[in-house]
């Protein structure tokens, strides 16, 4: 496993952050693959053997349950300091806008209950998982820079957002002396990289690491043309996204079943071994074992300059889709569903 640090923190971060969506109690959650416990601990101590030490989760996903498994697991498994643990926060509800609570207020009891089904005393990456309109700006990032003053989170990172939000947020931070963002996540892979129109710029001249989601695509840019699986049958948040796009998508996939036949790998090292040369630490998931073990190869795969642009080359422009369309003051606004559980959560 190779390692970089985490934009302009200290966060030393292996370069494959284990994605732990998948993980919870069934029961919580919306899909047929999330892992019960005993599974996702086999997985997330596969992924320590395999030197990966960075792991994202968050407070929405199977109602904290997700939070809780890799808590255990991690205490189990790892010294506390020798892990990066990240996690995220929802919006106000509308229950909290209308009682009067403050986005400070409403971040400080986030955290609270993160780190309570976490089991630990702080978290290294406090991510604000989606932009809310519906609360200002600077009580956003006061809340963020209080909880960072109190230890309860060591850095904080951005997901689901846009370049000028970004910026925006930053120059605020920078202005009133509070923590600024030194990551982003957002939705980037080899058949979707709106990201490079301005996000991927201002990270590099900002020095703000990237760690995108769905970067094997739902599964797509791991299995050659016509395999399939249950998620890709089930997964119909992954077919909001992905299915208007299929046919030019599937020249692209062809090309990465071609170089992974070409250097003997999967087809999923040759899609992160590309994702890997424009951010610091893509997000993956694993619910098998040869999930993980097939996503820790890919830091070894080196592709030569000619293969990177024969990847590249079939892109052609995509129209925003999942959360990212959702990004707008009416749009969120009719979306504004988040809780910690009771209501439906937007996947990451």
């Amino acid at each position: 496993m190779n390692y970089s640090k985490l934009g302009n923190s200290e966060l030393a971060v292996s370069r494959i952050c284990m994605g732990c969506m998948g993980f919870g109690d069934a029961k919580n959650g919306q899909h047929s693959w999330t892992l019960d416990e005993e599974h996702s601990r086999e997985i997330i101590r596969r992924g320590l053997e395999l030197g990966i030490n960075f792991f994202d989760t968050a407070i929405g996903y199977q109602s904290g349950t997700s939070e809780q498994y890799v808590g255990r697991a991690l205490k189990d498994f790892a010294k506390r300091e020798d892990v990066v643990v990240a996690t995220k926060f929802l919006p106000r509800t509308q229950e909290e806008i209308a009682s009067g609570v403050s986005g400070q207020q409403h971040i400080e009891r986030m955290i609270n209950t993160s780190l309570k089904n976490l089991g630990m005393d702080y978290v290294d990456l406090y991510i604000y998982h989606m932009w809310d309109y519906e609360t200002p700006l600077y009580d956003i990032m006061d809340g963020l820079n209080r909880i960072v003053k109190a230890g309860k989170a060591r850095y904080i990172g951005i997901s689901n957002c846009f370049a000028y939000q970004l910026a925006k947020a930053n120059a605020l931070a920078e202005k009133e002396g509070f923590a600024k963002f030194v990551s982003v996540q957002g939705h980037y892979n080899l058949i979707f990289r709106e990201e490079e129109r301005e996000m991927t710029k201002l990270c590099a001249e900002d020095n703000i690491a990237m760690t995108p989601y769905s970067a094997l695509a739902g599964g797509r840019l791991s299995k050659h043309p016509g395999e399939t699986s249950k998620r890709l049958q089930e997964d119909s948040y992954a077919k909001l996204k992905y299915d208007a796009t299929e046919e030019q998508d599937q020249v692209i996939i062809q090309r990465v079943a071609e170089l992974a036949e070409k250097h003997n790998v999967s087809m999923t090292e040759v899609s992160l071994a590309w994702l890997l040369t424009k951010v610091t630490a893509p997000v993956v998931g694993a619910t098998k074992m040869h999930h993980v073990e097939g996503t820790a190869k890919s830091v070894d795969l080196i592709l030569a300059p000619g293969e990177l642009s024969y990847l590249e080359e079939a892109y052609v422009p995509h129209r925003l889709v999942g959360v990212m369309a959702q990004n707008t003051p009416a749009a969120a606004k009719e979306q504004h569903v988040w809780s910690t559980g009771k209501q439906k959560i937007e996947k990451n």
